[in-house]
């Protein structure tokens, strides 16, 4: 698939595509700062199901991967991708496909945020159907075991180091009381509180998302950094202050010292691995089975398909 997406894929049919998404993202993110990591996971939410195909922006019934666990009530940002994608057409109608939009915004989001940036690879077609079932299979899910996390990342071609670098991503963005509750009282029928959290952030976290509290309410990924995309996402889960369970255990689970805990190490006191590493993986993400040629369309509106 590689050899098929090209970086100037656009530069005769769409010359001013990077400049038209890109304003569009930088206004976006002005609105919202938190917008900038909704993008960047919209991105890798729709490669995990299908390849890279825009599937995860189709409208529907319960069926399709909006309606997903790891997607409903938590995917977002569905209405910037439509202005992109609006003045995108404007400028150039019928060329630039709904999965393109998906991968510049987020490389966009990841360098307006203070992160790396990179070529990135077009020529992506859309597909044609969104697979909730498969969403939920291939997704990877915040209390999973790293075993299964690794799995999930192997099933789509990615390997171990994929895994920790594109978990930094967490280093901007928020997450609701129910993606992490689960660690701040009665932590996997134990009793007691997930041992690894750091005590000064476990007693904050338990008084913001008390039992039976909101469990929509808001805190940051990367506590102390929270819209800065930098290495100090890495910097906490030594310090046990990962918020998601499949954040703590790149560096304190079991497997992880056969695994991924020397990667947390390398990246939380080597920025520029950090981001050598993520680029890579987003490049390779980016790859995960494309549709081009004539496979698949170029939607004329990202959440449906062509009638």
């Amino acid at each position: 698939a590689r050899s098929q997406l090209t970086t100037d894929f656009y530069s005769q049919t769409c010359p001013s595509l990077l400049s038209t998404v890109r304003k569009q993202v930088q206004s976006a993110i002005k609105t919202e700062m938190r917008m900038a990591a909704s993008l960047l996971r919209l991105h890798f939410h729709d490669c995990f199901v299908n390849g890279c195909d825009a599937s995860v922006l189709l409208d529907g019934d319960n069926s399709t991967e909006k309606f997903a666990l790891a997607n409903v009530n938590s995917a977002r940002g569905f209405e910037v991708i439509d202005a992109i994608k609006s003045a995108v057409e404007s400028s150039c109608s019928g060329v630039v496909s709904c999965a393109d939009i998906l991968a510049i915004a987020a490389r966009d989001s990841v360098v307006l945020s203070g992160g790396p940036t990179w070529r990135v690879l077009l020529g992506r077609r859309d597909g044609l159907v969104s697979n909730g079932t498969l969403a939920n299979a291939a997704l990877p899910s915040p209390f999973e075991a790293l075993d299964a996390i690794i799995q999930k990342f192997v099933d789509v071609g990615l390997n171990t180091t994929d895994v920790v670098s594109l978990s930094g991503g967490h280093t901007i963005g928020l997450a609701k009381c129910a993606t992490f509750d689960n660690r701040l009282f009665n932590f996997s029928g134990t009793g007691a509180p997930d041992s690894t959290m750091e005590a000064n952030m476990l007693a904050d976290l338990q008084s913001f998302c008390p039992v039976n509290g909101d469990s929509n309410r808001f805190t940051a990924l990367d506590r102390n950094s929270t819209d800065l995309f930098d290495n100090h996402y890495f910097m906490n889960l030594l310090n046990g202050k990962g918020l998601l369970g499949s954040d703590q255990i790149l560096y304190s689970s079991d497997l992880a010292v056969s695994t991924t805990k020397s990667l947390v190490e390398s990246y939380s006191s080597n920025s520029k691995l950090f981001f050598n590493d993520f680029v890579n993986s987003m490049i390779k993400m980016g790859n995960i089975s494309p549709l081009t040629g004539t496979n698949g369309e170029i939607r004329k509106n990202c959440r449906a398909v062509n009638s």
